[in-house]
C-alpha cells in the first residue's frame, strides 16, 4: 500500500503518488534492528535504502579516527548513493538508531524505471538536488561562523525535525547528548558543553530530562546568520 505525501518527509513529498508507488513496486521490505548497518564505507554501493519506520544516521570516519554525524534519517528518507558510475562505493555508514522497517532497491532496477519513466526521472533529480543543497548547507555551517554558528544551526535543525511547539518554546522531541552534539559539528564534548553552557545563562535554550527547550529562536538565527532556508533543507 502506497504512502500519501502527508503521511512522511523525506522523498515523499518531492515525488507525485503515482510516482512513489512506482519506486516501492521495487523495494522488497526488510526489519533491521537498532544497532545494525544498512551498509559501511567502502561496500559497493549498489542499493538504496527508503525507511518506513525508525531512524538511521549516516557517519563518516576520518583518518585520525573521528566519527563526524553527517545526517540523522527518519521515516519518509532514502538513504544511498546514485552515482553515474558502475562500481561507486559508499563514502559514509548508514547505523540504524531505531528499530527500522526499510524498503531495499537495488540499483540497477532503479536505473531501469528511471529510463522508462521521465516524470519520474524528473521528480528524482529534484531530490537528489535538494539532497545536494542540503549538503551544501551543512558544509556551510560547519566552515562559516565557527563552532558557535555551527552548533546554533544545529539546534534549529533539530527544532525543524523534532521540534514542538510547547509552553512558548520549542520543545525537541529527539534525546541528545552532548557528545553526540559535538559529533554533528566536529567539536569537542567540553567545548559544546561550554557553549551550551552559555546558551542557557543567556536564556537562549534549557534542557529538561533529556530534551533541548529552545527559548530564543531569534538569536540562534542571528549567531549562525541564518538564511531562512526551507525546511526540507534546513533538517538533520
Amino acid at each position: 500500500m502506497g504512502m500519501t505525501p502527508n503521511q512522511m518527509d523525506g522523498i515523499v513529498p518531492v515525488l507525485s503518488q503515482d510516482s512513489f508507488e512506482k519506486l516501492e513496486s521495487i523495494m522488497y521490505r526488510k526489519h533491521v534492528e537498532r544497532g545494525n548497518c544498512l551498509f559501511w564505507e567502502g561496500d559497493a554501493a549498489d542499493k538504496m535504502f527508503f525507511i518506513f519506520e525508525g531512524r538511521v544516521r549516516t557517519t563518516k570516519t576520518s583518518d585520525s579516527g573521528r566519527t563526524l554525524t553527517l545526517y540523522l534519517h527518519q521515516k519518509g528518507d532514502l538513504i544511498g548513493q546514485m552515482d553515474p558510475f558502475q562500481e561507486s562505493q559508499h563514502s559514509f555508514t548508514a547505523e540504524v538508531t531505531e528499530d527500522a522497517k526499510v524498503g531495499v532497491i537495488q540499483r540497477k532496477d532503479l536505473e531501469v524505471l528511471l529510463w522508462q519513466h521521465s516524470d519520474l526521472a524528473l521528480e528524482f533529480m529534484k531530490w537528489m538536488g535538494l539532497m545536494h543543497r542540503l549538503t551544501q548547507t551543512k558544509f556551510r555551517d560547519l566552515m562559516m561562523f565557527g563552532k558557535t554558528g555551527a552548533l546554533c544551526s544545529l539546534l534549529i535543525r533539530l527544532s525543524n525535525s523534532y521540534g514542538k511547539e510547547k509552553d512558548g518554546g520549542i520543545y525537541i522531541s529527539l534525546k541528545i547528548n552532548n557528545t553526540e552534539m559535538a559529533d554533528m559539528i566536529g567539536a569537542t564534548r567540553e567545548s559544546v558543553n561550554r557553549m551550551l553552557s552559555d546558551l542557557k545563562k543567556e536564556d537562549v535554550i534549557a534542557y529538561k530530562d533529556g530534551h533541548f527547550i529552545i527559548h530564543n529562536l531569534r538569536y540562534l538565527q542571528d549567531v549562525c546568520h541564518c538564511e531562512n532556508c526551507p525546511k526540507e533543507v534546513c533538517r538533520m
